[in-house]
């Protein structure tokens, strides 16, 4: 496995912003050139069979029809008609989707989907970020943070750890389990029972920090001085409430593999959930109705959203029906490690129709690297880690493994050859 990259705590430079935070929401929606869009968050990516089927009733009558996953487990929908946000909230809402209108942008916490299912790690995290989205929602002061501030609840096998959040839980073993912020080398221990109670303190205790610092700053990283000053903060704001917590120091996070797509297989060899993966992260009505319907009937009624634009369902064996569906239910497609922003003609920033781009250049088979494929120098929703990075520009693609020199100006035409080096090695020059 390999470690997270970037460097550790060595302060920040505050940001300089003239305006508030415009993160979508599903109250705050964003105007692109396909129509408005509403950003659903998903805690924990967890959804129930009738909490999907009234994301899906959105899409069809309010929408695009499609669904739209992110990299944070979340669900977009795009393509919503003027005038549509009232009924939006109130189909939302109804499902339990909308728990907190005040909050409904915070709730940003991600968890190892395979938490409690393949029995490779020995804490579920998944009722710690339930908890968690539970406090939030109770919480006044949680109203300040901005819809870009992300929890992450990880088992211990450094998936979700390595998502660059701001404050990550990594269960440790046994009851017990860490707290640290941003990449600060110090975390505290603390034990899993109050690993939600804790995350909350420290969310407060880093809006403390930048309203006394006098900046905007939206996430840790953003902080200026030492991180781990704020960890020392939150230490003390634990041993108040009496939560029992401990200095630590942290290693480097080891960086786990996404869940891939196929039967998950935990205790004993039995299949226990199956792993899907949509293409490009995009799923349309047809695809999406289909996961809830074999969640219901051959699963427990659960769907877990993955960062990784996929889909856990707990229960379910048989793929036969999703595959058929045209969903990613093996390791071998080509799909496999592919993503893009929404390009052309849905963002008016995109120089390209990427996606269109991206199905051209498509491989035979998976690669050792994912690509992702961007329409502007943002880079809206790119992987972590070592990707190739393509970014569309007015003289063609520029390429590059994440942190290389990047080929430029490449014409689509030329794509597939290029990209399918650079998946397996270096990229060509």
């Amino acid at each position: 496995m390999a470690t997270a990259p970037g460097p550790r705590d060595t302060g920040a430079i505050a940001p300089s912003r003239e305006r508030g935070d415009a993160c979508p929401g599903t109250l705050r929606l964003h105007a692109a050139d396909d129509g408005a869009l509403a950003r659903v968050r998903i805690p924990a990516g967890a959804l129930t069979t009738g909490q999907a089927l009234a994301l899906w009733d959105a899409a069809q009558r309010l929408g695009d029809g499609s669904l739209h996953l992110t990299s944070r487990g979340n669900v977009q929908l795009r393509g919503l008609g003027e005038g549509c946000g009232r009924e939006l909230a109130d189909v939302l809402g109804a499902a339990g989707l909308l728990p907190s209108p005040r909050h409904e942008r915070v709730r940003n916490v991600v968890a190892s989907p395979l938490s409690g299912l393949d029995g490779r790690c020995g804490a579920d995290v998944q009722p710690w970020a339930r908890e968690l989205d539970r406090l939030l929602c109770a919480s006044e002061g949680a109203t300040g943070l901005s819809g870009r501030f992300l929890f992450a609840f990880d088992d211990g096998r450094g998936d979700v750890a390595a998502l660059g959040a701001d404050v990550t839980v990594q269960a440790a073993g046994g009851a017990a389990a860490v707290l640290r912020l941003g990449a600060d080398d110090t975390g505290v221990s603390v034990r899993g029972d109050d690993a939600a109670r804790a995350v909350l303190l420290a969310a407060e205790a880093f809006l403390d920090a930048a309203r006394d610092s006098g900046t905007r700053c939206w996430r840790v990283s953003e902080l200026p001085g030492s991180t781990a000053e704020l960890t020392i903060e939150v230490a003390s704001r634990m041993a108040a409430d009496g939560i029992r917590g401990t200095l630590v120091s942290t290693p480097p996070t080891t960086v786990g593999d996404p869940p891939p797509p196929g039967a998950v297989v935990g205790p004993g060899g039995r299949t226990t959930a199956l792993s899907v993966v949509a293409p490009l992260g995009v799923l349309t009505g047809a695809q999406w109705r289909e996961l809830a319907a074999v969640a219901e009937h051959d699963g427990n009624g659960e769907l877990r959203l993955t960062p990784w634009r996929g889909v856990i369902l707990p229960g379910v064996e048989d793929a036969t029906a999703l595959a058929s569906a045209g969903l990613i239910t093996s390791p071998a497609s080509p799909w496999l490690g592919v993503g893009a922003c929404i390009g052309r003609p849905g963002c008016a920033k995109s120089l390209a129709d990427v996606r269109a781009d991206a199905a051209k250049a498509l491989g035979a088979g998976p690669a050792s690297l994912p690509v992702y494929w961007s329409g502007c120098e943002r880079r809206c929703g790119h992987p972590h880690g070592d990707w190739v990075d393509l970014v569309a520009t007015a003289d063609g693609y520029d390429i590059s493994v994440h942190g290389e020199r990047p080929c430029t100006g490449m014409p689509p035409s030329e794509l597939a050859a290029i990209v399918a080096a650079a998946r397996t090695s270096a990229v060509t020059r």
